[in-house]
């Protein structure tokens, strides 16, 4: 996968994982990998990291972080309706489009 694959959730977006260990759990998204197709979701698919002492970190020892799980295995949630969500793209008055909420058709990005 060369170029970047467009996600259906962004950074900030609160979703649900689908499938996996942490099947179930909500989070925000803390970042967004498009050029792999994943995405880190805040307090799911904890992983360990053995680490050596250094600057950083001068005790070393093993750190606990999310890993990057596939931007398919989450599901946004609605902010208004408060229900796990696919999206559909919907035309503003300023004629530029946003994502909405297939359920109640409330529109997520209301930024733009």
């Amino acid at each position: 996968m060369s170029e970047a694959q467009r996600l259906h959730v962004k950074k900030g977006d609160k979703v649900v994982v689908l499938s996996g260990k942490d099947k179930g759990k909500e989070g925000k998204i803390v970042e967004a990998l498009p050029k792999k197709g994943k995405v880190v979701v805040e307090g799911v698919n904890k992983v360990k990291r053995h680490t050596k002492p250094s600057q950083k970190a001068p005790q070393g020892g093993i750190l606990v972080k999310e890993a990057a799980l596939s931007s398919a295995k989450v599901m946004l949630v609605c902010p208004a309706c408060s229900k796990p969500t696919r999206i559909k793209k919907t035309q503003l008055a300023s004629g530029s489009f946003a994502r909405a909420c297939k359920k109640c058709g409330e529109v997520i990005d209301k930024d733009k």
